[in-house]
């Protein structure tokens, strides 16, 4: 009876562990050039919840990257692409809904990141994201010159620095601006502006900079990415593998509007995980969430 009971505790130890495991889903993105993983993020449920869904449905399925830049990005998710001709123009369907836009301060678009492509601000202000297409970041490494740049809003920037010159104290300054602006050295008159800004902010009350993680400029500066698109496209998940595959697509020959020469398909899956195995097999790790 003792010996029953024993091994019946350690069955139902055994259950509870692993009923006890957290699960997560991930996305696979199969083309000719090989497999993307994907990790899509909590922070953007409706975006996770859609494009989950559309896997599950095959929605993806056979359709097209239809739009590769190579340095800044390759974009599919169109239903039309499916069975698009040679010269069909693409780009323009979706699943007949957008989305509510999602964005949080802590994702940024960075080389790898899954984003929601939109129609313009013109046509859409809220900035909804299309019900299906989407964007995979492949960016560049930017300079140190233009890391820097990412800490300072350029539109206060440009007010502070006219009404701080206009001033009759500052002439000198002034014609020390001018002169090396007109000399186009950019790199030394940048500097200079950015220099100045402490002293912008004080006599203007415009604050120029921006509040910036400093790691944030560091990935821009080390990993690579395209900074000019936060905040105006829900950033919804990033490759866990597969950036080669990334590297291989946006390489690729193309033609009017960004097309491939020569299609590339995918073929959407999602599969569940324990967090515990994608992050030994895949080397991510899952935000910790503070309580």
């Amino acid at each position: 009876m003792t010996k029953f009971l024993s091994l019946f505790a350690c069955i139902l130890v055994a259950v509870v562990s692993a009923s006890g495991q957290k699960k997560e889903k991930i996305v696979i993105i199969n083309t000719r050039f090989g497999n993307m993983v994907a990790i899509l993020y909590n922070e953007t449920p409706k975006h996770k919840a859609n494009f989950i869904k559309l896997a599950g449905e095959h929605f993806y399925d056979s359709l097209l990257f239809h739009r590769v830049i190579s340095g800044f990005m390759i974009q599919g998710g169109d239903p039309d692409s499916k069975k698009a001709n040679d010269n069909q123009s693409i780009g323009s369907g979706g699943p007949g809904y957008t989305i509510e836009a999602e964005f949080d301060p802590k994702l940024f678009h960075k080389k790898g990141v899954l984003a929601a492509a939109r129609l313009g601000d013109a046509l859409n202000p809220t900035k909804a994201s299309s019900g299906s297409q989407f964007y995979i970041v492949q960016g560049a490494v930017l300079t140190n010159e233009a890391a820097n740049e990412l800490r300072f809003d350029q539109a206060k920037l440009n007010q502070a620095l006219q009404q701080y010159l206009a001033k009759p104290e500052h002439q000198a300054m002034r014609d020390s601006m001018t002169a090396l602006y007109s000399s186009g050295d950019t790199y030394h008159f940048k500097k200079k502006v950015f220099a100045l800004a402490p002293t912008l902010e004080k006599e203007t009350g415009i604050f120029v900079t921006k509040n910036i993680p400093e790691e944030r400029i560091n990935v821009y500066s080390t990993l690579g990415g395209t900074p000019h698109l936060d905040g105006g496209y829900t950033v919804f998940g990033e490759l866990i593998a597969g950036i080669d595959v990334l590297d291989k697509i946006a390489s690729v020959k193309t033609g009017a509007n960004d097309r491939p020469l020569e299609d590339v398909r995918m073929f959407v899956s999602v599969k569940e995980m324990s967090k515990k195995k994608i992050e030994k097999m895949y080397g991510y790790h899952f935000p910790i969430i503070k309580k």
